[in-house]
């Protein structure tokens, strides 16, 4: 499963032959590399069934010539997932308005297996640094080949050497490609603020929406802050990114007019303090909200519902 970044890797056989014996189902594992990739529970869970039919698919010979199941899964998972990378960026330029990656809860399993697996701790998504909404959509600004180096180096703990043989590289282009990756993320990092103070100015920004404080939103807005919303067509959303505290504050305290009886409530999305809409008891918007140097620098709001139906059945 995910690892601390910066911790030394090794092989692939050895990492996952250690964990083989006790893990009661690998295919948690290979939704937690997809979704990393791919920053959507659908197309992670497509991916994951097509490495599983390619297994099933090989002759009897050729799978008991492989000497860890689970190692050559990630390898074939990781190799659709560059490809699903590659074509996504076709797809997305069709999406209406902004595409963003997948709020996840903090109890979120993997769809296909929470009505028959609810005990297996195997099915649950691992949150962590990798999955946050802020790394998620800078992932989504490096190249397909960057993005795989960096997961499977920094996240999944894998060696230069084995992922040259997924992406066709080599061992020393691999580094460089998982090093561009980290430094975009590290200038973000540096000025994140402790997860206490994130609550604590989550917090405030909902009770400030709530009671239509303008003075305190703008205080808790970086000058520079960016919003963007993904409705995917299918819910009203604005197309364009809204950037600067003044028409931030504006927007959030004008969709609260429009939709006065909304609940909004603090939960954990994707690992991080956020906040989510409620409408006839049902969650139908998700915020992801990124500070840093004591203010929001980010939100990303996501109301296509396509993307929350994961939340319809999580345990918050």
């Amino acid at each position: 499963m995910p690892r601390h970044w910066g911790q030394a890797a090794l092989p692939l056989s050895s990492i996952f032959d250690e964990r083989a014996a006790v893990m009661l189902n690998d295919r948690g594992t290979l939704m937690n590399l997809a979704f990393r990739m791919l920053g959507s529970t659908h197309d992670a869970e497509d991916v994951v069934q097509d490495a599983y039919a390619r297994w099933y698919a090989l002759s009897d010979d050729a799978r008991r010539a492989i000497r860890s199941q689970i190692a050559w899964l990630v390898r074939v998972t990781s190799r659709i997932c560059l490809d699903q990378l590659t074509s996504a960026r076709a797809r997305r330029e069709r999406y209406v308005g902004d595409w963003l990656p997948e709020p996840l809860p903090g109890e979120a399993r993997w769809a296909s297996t929470a009505r028959t697996q609810q005990g297996d701790p195997a099915e649950r998504v691992t949150l962590d640094d990798s999955v946050s909404m802020g790394v998620l959509v800078m992932l989504e600004s490096v190249t397909p080949a960057e993005r795989v180096a960096f997961v499977l180096h920094d996240v999944f703990n894998l060696p230069h050497t084995e992922i040259a043989d997924i992406v066709g590289r080599t061992p020393e282009a691999c580094r460089q490609l998982a090093a561009s990756a980290r430094r975009h993320l590290q200038r973000d990092r540096r000025l994140a603020v402790n997860a206490q103070q994130h609550r604590s100015i989550v917090s405030a920004f909902k009770d400030a929406c709530e009671h239509g404080d303008f003075d305190t939103l703008i205080s808790l807005l970086d000058p520079q802050v960016s919003v963007r919303t993904d409705g995917g067509g299918k819910v009203r959303a604005a197309l364009h990114p809204i950037a600067g505290s003044e028409k931030a504050a504006r927007y959030f305290l004008g969709l609260r007019r429009k939709k006065f009886s909304q609940e909004i409530t603090e939960e954990s999305v994707n690992g991080r303090p956020g906040l989510a809409t409620h409408a006839d008891g049902e969650i139908n918007g998700v915020m992801a909200i990124a500070v840093r140097d004591g203010r929001i620098t980010d939100i990303w709001l996501i109301v296509n519902p396509d993307k929350l139906q994961v939340w319809k059945g999580s345990n918050r």
